[in-house]
């Protein structure tokens, strides 16, 4: 150093920098600022370094010293601003980057920032105003091609997202993320076989890529291609071991291809993940198994209702386990599942729990009883109801002769796969059962979608105004002889029940229904109609008309 001008020492410093050699560049940087402190490119360069290894705090307060001394820079302005976006400062990112524009009207790559800034913020339209602006400035900058996608994608364009994915993949063929983000799109449109693509090539760049091997499991998964979507999921683990969702996306695949010991371990992972907010504190250790003899047990229902009744025949298995059961449950349930035996007190959830030793979640019963496809506890409907509760019913639910049909044609909302809640088909779908001679069609639909008119020649008689809980729903359908539903709650409520229930069921199911059976080992009454990848629902209701119509012939025949 010594040995050289300040410009041969900084031009040495840049060669480093721009190999890639950053230790070296930055001792030279320092050296270069303890001769002359007020040295701004200097002092950007060795911000830019301190962000590139990952100490946004240094940088950040660098690249502030760098535009004190040149306030005119719109380069150290922009990078600013990138950085203070990265670290979470959106609104002094955003003004960073209009100080670049203001110094630099024509400067793509601060209006590409501030797109980055502004869609951190969750000012879309703007965010898409400022990437394409960059792309005017500059059409071939693809990262600002990228980034106008994420941007469209978030505002639901998702056509649009595709076209501008497509441009920055062209511009930037090794760019790994442009790929994966392409991939993104392409699921959330359901070209399952596009994604698939994308997400393979995004690993092939980035051999590393946790998040593209992750989502390549999913679309494998949707596409029906489980041991290959397995495979990504464990790639995926190996390269990021505490991820819960990754865990979750393997429990999911492998209970569905029914390899029940290894998807409850990997169920368990679900507990850790606090984007679902399963995971509850009760200050109290899960339960494995150990002796309880002496002490209370508290047994809580996890997620939805049909989960509650999915897994609730595990309740009768803990009798003897310990002094005293205490089941927690939602509120619609607390009667239903209050009657189980093995239940010594039943609390709604939301209500103060009783002292209690150890706690275990309903879904983790399966688990803990080492449950398999050979000894899932289906031998007997294990849910019951009142014999005054039937009661009630049976004078209004008249037997005139006809098949007695409850109908479910749409569950509690989720977030919505390919543009469509699978669990929602509409009651305009079912239309069809209409025409199948000898049916009364009974509701048995609440929330929102209970007030929607019905289809002209499905015509239903209604009682759900007076169904106050499940205790309620299941009195009715032990009057009736089928539950025809979709995925969701009273589904497993009439399975527990021992009734005749048929379940339509969507491709991308819920791991329980396995996958291409028509049967169902968890219910023994249950028949599974299933939608087939690429098809709609009008051939899954085809096959349920035809199913009632020989239902109605067979209860008609003499034999």
């Amino acid at each position: 150093m010594a040995q050289l001008t300040v410009q041969e020492a900084f031009d040495l410093a840049l060669q480093h920098h721009r190999s890639g050699r950053l230790p070296q560049a930055e001792q030279i940087y320092r050296q270069l600022l303890a001769q002359q402190p007020a040295h701004a490119v200097a002092m950007h360069h060795l911000g830019v370094i301190a962000h590139q290894t990952g100490r946004n705090d240094v940088a950040i307060d660098l690249l502030r010293r760098a535009v004190a001394l040149n306030p005119n820079w719109h380069e150290a302005h922009s990078n600013l601003g990138n950085i203070l976006r990265e670290d979470g400062q959106l609104d002094e990112a955003i003004a960073a980057c209009r100080r670049a524009i203001a110094l630099r009207p024509d400067y793509a790559e601060a209006h590409n920032n501030l797109g980055f800034a502004l869609k951190a913020k969750g000012q879309f339209d703007e965010a898409i105003a400022a990437c394409r602006q960059a792309i005017a400035l500059r059409p071939y900058f693809a990262d600002a091609h990228n980034n106008l996608g994420n941007a469209l994608r978030d505002m639901g364009e998702i056509d649009e997202a595709i076209l501008a994915y497509r441009a920055a993949v062209g511009l930037s063929p090794n760019s790994a993320e442009a790929h994966h983000n392409l991939g993104i799109a392409s699921y959330d449109k359901g070209r399952l076989d596009e994604a698939i693509s994308a997400y393979r090539q995004a690993v092939a760049l980035k051999s590393d890529y946790w998040k593209a091997h992750n989502n390549l499991g999913m679309a494998l998964q949707d596409k029906g291609q489980l041991d290959e979507a397995v495979a990504a999921y464990r790639r995926a683990i190996q390269l990021k071991p505490d991820a819960t969702p990754i865990h979750w996306n393997l429990a999911v695949a492998l209970l569905t291809m029914g390899r029940f010991a290894e998807g409850w371990e990997e169920f368990e992972w679900r507990l850790k993940d606090q984007s679902r907010g399963l995971g509850r504190d009760f200050g109290r250790p899960q339960w494995n198994g150990e002796d309880l003899t002496d002490k209370t047990l508290l047994v809580h229902a996890e997620g939805g209702y049909g989960d509650a009744f999915l897994f609730g025949r595990y309740v009768p298995m803990l009798r003897g386990r310990a002094k005293k059961i205490v089941l927690e449950c939602g509120p619609a349930a607390v009667k239903l599942l209050g009657d189980l035996p093995g239940v010594d007190e039943i609390i709604a959830r939301g209500r103060a729990l009783p002292e209690f030793d150890c706690q275990i979640p309903l879904p983790s019963l399966p688990r803990l009883f080492k449950t398999d496809l050979t000894n899932i506890p289906n031998a007997a409907a294990y849910l019951k109801v009142r014999p005054e509760d039937q009661g009630r019913w049976k004078g209004r639910v008249e037997n005139d002769g006809r098949l007695k049909v409850g109908l479910v044609w749409a569950g509690s909302p989720r977030p919505r796969k390919f543009g469509d809640d699978p669990r929602s088909r509409g009651l305009e779908v079912l239309a069809p059962l209409g025409q199948v001679p000898n049916v009364r069609f009974f509701s048995l639909q609440k929330g929102p979608e209970s007030n929607v008119d019905g289809p002209r020649g499905l015509e239903m008689t209604d009682f759900t105004q007076e169904l106050n809980d499940f205790s309620d729903t299941a009195a009715l359908i032990e009057n009736l002889d089928l539950v025809i539903s979709v995925d969701t709650s009273v589904a497993h409520l009439a399975g527990a029940l021992g009734k005749a229930v048929w379940v339509l069921v969507p491709c991308q199911s819920y791991f329980i229904w396995l996958s291409d059976r028509t049967d169902s080992p968890w219910y023994l009454t249950m028949r599974l109609f299933r939608q087939r990848r690429g098809e709609n629902w009008a051939s899954v209701v085809a096959e349920v008309v035809a199913a009632l119509k020989e239902f109605v012939a067979q209860r008609s025949s003499p034999a």
